[in-house]
């Protein structure tokens, strides 16, 4: 009778370890809450009201991914593709790669570059709407840049025989450990040069991909598989996850790398907005602190869909 209810629940089961989502919606949503909370008293009342959007809008970026083409490749790059030369610059880099290859092996440097100009825009012409929908992506954004295998074309272990490592990497760990972060960041600064900063986010990002995938190796031929593996259930489904045991073990391995990721995001998002607002004259935005009238609504709602360009426009600018 056992072994008979064993292997319905196996039936039922989702197989693949935790499917990839990138962060997990719970990580996105609480980096961007997190980095609210860095800003000045100059800005902080207009994020702190407008917090709920700006946390929710913090996955709408994933979201995008099943309604347009041009959306998947602005959060990753394969920096083993592009190699240590490769330009910063847009204009550039398309002298020297593709087109279409570019969209093939990502854009998230450059597309985060156009969402820069973009709030910055929008806090000059004081257009809320706008500053809330290009923050939440914003933080989309540079948290992907922050995990390694947002760099690489290995991205989910598939040429290494390690399937499903993204969602371990990104969403387990987090689910099993967030309580243990220790996620105080301090408060937001300028950043002279934030586009440097965030090529060395991406490099430094890729310089720990070889350390998740060799860890999580070398722990995979100490455990068997029925300690590795377990089934929890998740919206009345039995889903195959990686067990706690494992769980902890990498996480130790890794030295916390997931949650140093996750503070260096959370601080990164912070000081992005800042620098936005001090290039764009520092505003006030405190003024912005009221609720969006209809005709904010509905550009927001073409914001969220669409990503701040046109829909018949693929071009960065």
């Amino acid at each position: 009778m056992n072994w008979l209810f064993f292997l319905l629940i196996l039936g039922f089961a989702n197989t693949e370890p935790y499917p990839s989502a990138t962060w997990g919606f719970h990580s996105h949503k609480m980096i961007n809450r997190l980095a609210v909370f860095t800003l000045p008293p100059t800005m902080v009342s207009f994020y702190k009201y407008h917090i709920h959007e700006i946390t929710q809008g913090a996955v709408r970026a994933d979201q995008r991914r099943y309604a347009i083409n041009e959306e998947a490749p602005r959060h990753y790059i394969d920096l083993d593709y592009y190699g240590p030369g490769v330009p910063e610059h847009w204009a550039e880099a398309q002298e020297l790669f593709p087109s279409d290859s570019m969209q093939a092996h990502g854009i998230l440097p450059w597309h985060l570059r156009f969402i820069k100009f973009k709030l910055t825009k929008a806090m000059v012409s004081q257009d809320a709407a706008a500053v809330i929908s290009l923050s939440a992506d914003a933080g989309h954004y540079i948290a992907d840049a922050h995990v390694p295998l947002h760099t690489t074309s290995n991205y989910n272990g598939q040429k290494s025989g390690q399937h499903g490592i993204h969602g371990f990497w990104e969403t387990r760990i987090p689910e099993l450990f967030w309580d243990s972060f220790d996620l105080w960041v301090g408060k937001a600064r300028y950043r002279n040069n934030y586009y440097c900063d965030l090529w060395d986010v991406l490099w430094s990002s890729y310089n720990g991909v070889d350390s998740v995938l060799k860890i999580e190796k070398r722990l995979s031929m100490a455990f068997p598989p029925d300690s590795k593996f377990g089934y929890e259930q998740r919206n009345k489904q039995v889903v195959k996850v990686y067990s706690r045991r494992f769980s902890r073990a990498y996480h130790r391995q890794l030295n916390r790398q997931v949650e140093h990721k996750v503070r260096a995001a959370i601080k990164f998002v912070g000081d992005f907005w800042y620098t936005c607002w001090i290039d764009a004259g520092q505003p006030n935005l405190h003024q912005l602190t009221k609720p969006l009238q209809a005709i904010e609504l509905d550009k927001m709602d073409e914001y969220w869909q669409y990503g701040h360009v046109s829909r018949d426009s693929t071009t960065l600018k």
